[in-house]
Order: C-alpha cells, then structure tokens, then sequence
C-alpha cells in the first residue's frame, strides 16, 4: 500500500512537471501520453469530417466542462447554472455521467427535482449531490447522454438541458459550451495525459464558446492558456459555507437531504479538529480549512471519488480522538458517501462549496453574455 502510494506520488509530481525528466517511468508516461494524443487526434478529426455522428435534442443544451483531470468546479458551476436557467424562466434539468456510480452505463433518473430515487452508490456522489441541492431541477445519469436527455425530455418536459462534464463528450450538440480552467493550475505541464492534466491539446479550447478561470482573485495574473482572442473569458472564485453542524448522537439518521447551509465558520474558529476528504483537491481543501479556522490537528487525504469502508471511518474516527480533536471536518461531497456511516462521538462539520464570480460586475457581464448566446445573438464579452 505505501508502495502504491509513493509511485502515486511520483507520477503526479512528474504529470505537474513541464520539463523533461529521465528515467523509466518519465518514458513510460511520454509514451503513453503519445498514444492516448493519437488517439484524441482521430477522434476529433472524425467529428470535424463529419465522420463521427453528432445527435441534437429537442431543447436547447448548456454544457459545462474542462481541458484538464481534476478539479475545476464543475459541479458548483453546474449547480449554479441551473439555478440562473430557473431565475431566467427556463425549466432545467440535469444531465451527468455518473462517474463511478452503479447507474453509469444503464442511465438512471436520481431526481425529479422534488424527490430522489437513487443513492449516491447508484447515481455516483456528485450527481447525487446536485440532486439534493437543486429543487425543482430533474438531474438523470448515464453514459449515453442522448439518451439520458431523451428520456428528461419525454418525462419531464424541460426546455433547457445543462450537461456536466461534456467538454469532450461531443458526441451530442450544445448550444453553449463554457470550459473551466483552475485559475490556480491553468493547463499544469502542457502535456497530455498520463505525462499531464490535459484531457486533448489546448487547441481544443477552440470549441468553447468562453473560458471561466475558476478559484480566481479580483487581482490575479491568468494561467498559462493561449489567447482566445475571440473567447470571452470570466473570472470567479470558489466560495466555501459551513453546510451541516451535526451532534454524533444524530450519525444514524443523517440524510443528505437535510443538509441546509447553516452560519459561518466562527462557530469552528479555535477548535481543535481532525479534516478528511477524498475529491481531486485534497491539498486545497486543507489549506482552505488552515486558512479559514485553523486549529487542525490532523488531515486524512483520498483519492478522488473515493468510497470509505467501514474500517476506513473507524480508522478516521480513531485518529481524531487519539489526536485530541474536537471535530470532524469533510466536504460535502465526501458527505454524500458516509451519511449515516461514520462511527465515533465527536460532532462533524460538513463543508459546501458555491460558485462565486469575483464581483457583481463580472457576474452581470457572463449573464448578459449567456443570454445573448441563448438568444442567438452574436456575443461580446
């Protein structure tokens, strides 16, 4: 297991690394990132001759996704998109793969927007979690997007479909196509994947319809991206909220649906307390608690998506309490896999987090921008 470990972390420091390293494993992963990049080349030369089918459906489509692995912020974007479409008249639903979940490659509808018929285990944590934050939003999984959209159209009707993590599924037509771009990291080495994040080359960006720099300041400098002279391109940041504050003695009947965003984190400032999560961003997520409350007496970090076994929340249990913390801390997306789970008698602090953009001013600009897009209407940023 530590073995494993270790060469995890050799391979993501190698993937973060623009220069040319020796050794066995720097080839093996430049090798591989040729003939996955051979791969994405054809792929899209088959779409761009017409070659590889593209199927439209019967409402207009908002995709939301990114160029590089890892965390950018889709889900709080996607969330707050179907939320704007619902504040603009629309009747959204929502549209996702299902990354990891039992409902994957069959298709499963999660929610009808009032009441949710899938687990996170089935439906897959983040799509489960939009579901539980959307009322009134449909959100459906499944690999095939076409038929996940068909079936949200024929059941409930809506006039808008918002696709999370579509960038690369071009499989179906959008109407919009924003990509999300960590401020933070831009498009890390420049290199494919396994060498690097990227998910295609950053020539791919053409497709996009405008670029948001996610986990921005007002002030700071863009990543490392081409310019896209043509591209709008916003800026705004991740906002973290104190989700759920909850006694141990109320463990067992803790639904996610019950999670309501609850006060500041003062309520958490000078507490010892012991965090976990497993998402893309483990780093940040720590550094963010530091920053906020500080008081962290230990951190368990896993890998993305990742689904606790019951050894796994004792462990986690037994370390706060041998550590002398007071609090658990995790993410809301790591709530959605251990609600009603977690061992243990400390209470648990759930932490959300909203997409924000960095003034009233650049939020008017990329919603007057959506409208016009939407209306078909030629858009300058």
């Amino acid at each position: 297991m530590d073995e494993m470990k270790g060469l995890r972390k050799r391979i993501e420091c190698i993937m973060q690394t623009p220069e040319e390293g020796k050794g066995v494993l720097h080839g093996v992963l430049y090798a591989a990132s040729g003939v996955y990049g051979a791969g994405i080349g054809l792929r899209n030369a088959g779409f761009r001759a017409g070659v590889l089918p593209v199927k439209s459906l019967p409402c207009r489509v908002i995709s939301i996704g990114n160029i590089t692995a890892g965390g950018t912020g889709k889900t709080p974007m996607a969330i707050y998109m179907a939320r704007q479409m619902q504040q603009m008249g629309y009747r959204p639903a929502v549209l996702s793969r299902g990354y990891k979940g039992g409902a994957e490659k069959t298709g499963a509808v999660v929610s009808d927007g009032r009441s949710l018929f899938s687990d996170s285990r089935a439906a897959g944590d983040e799509p489960f979690l939009m579901a539980c934050r959307l009322g009134g939003v449909p959100v459906l999984v499944g690999a095939n997007r076409y038929q996940s959209g068909m079936r949200a159209v024929t059941e409930f009707d809506p006039d808008m479909i918002i696709l999370d993590d579509a960038f690369q599924h071009r499989q179906l037509h959008r109407d919009l196509d924003l990509v999300l771009i960590d401020a933070q990291r831009g498009i890390g080495s420049g290199h494919l994947l396994p060498r690097g994040m990227l998910r295609e080359p950053v020539s791919g960006l053409s497709r996009a319809d405008a670029v948001v720099l996610t986990r921005s300041e007002k002030e700071q400098d863009g990543p490392d991206i081409p310019d896209l002279p043509d591209r709008p391109v916003f800026r705004a940041g991740h906002v973290p909220y104190l989700a759920g504050l909850y006694d141990s003695a109320h463990y067992p009947e803790l639904h996610v649906s019950a999670l309501e965003q609850s006060a500041g984190f003062e309520c958490l400032e000078g507490r010892r307390m012991f965090a976990f999560s497993g998402i893309a961003q483990n780093r940040e997520f720590r550094g963010m608690l530091e920053n906020r409350v500080g008081g962290l007496c230990g951190f368990a970090g896993f890998s993305d998506h990742y689904f606790y076994t019951e050894r796994d929340l004792q462990d986690i249990a037994d370390r706060a309490q041998s550590c002398g913390a007071g609090y658990l801390v995790t993410t809301e997306k790591d709530f959605m896999r251990i609600a009603g789970r977690l061992p243990g008698t400390l209470p648990l602090a759930v932490v959300g987090v909203e997409m924000a953009f960095v003034s009233p001013e650049e939020e008017q600009r990329f919603l007057g921008f959506v409208r016009r897009k939407l209306a078909g209407k030629v858009s300058e940023a």
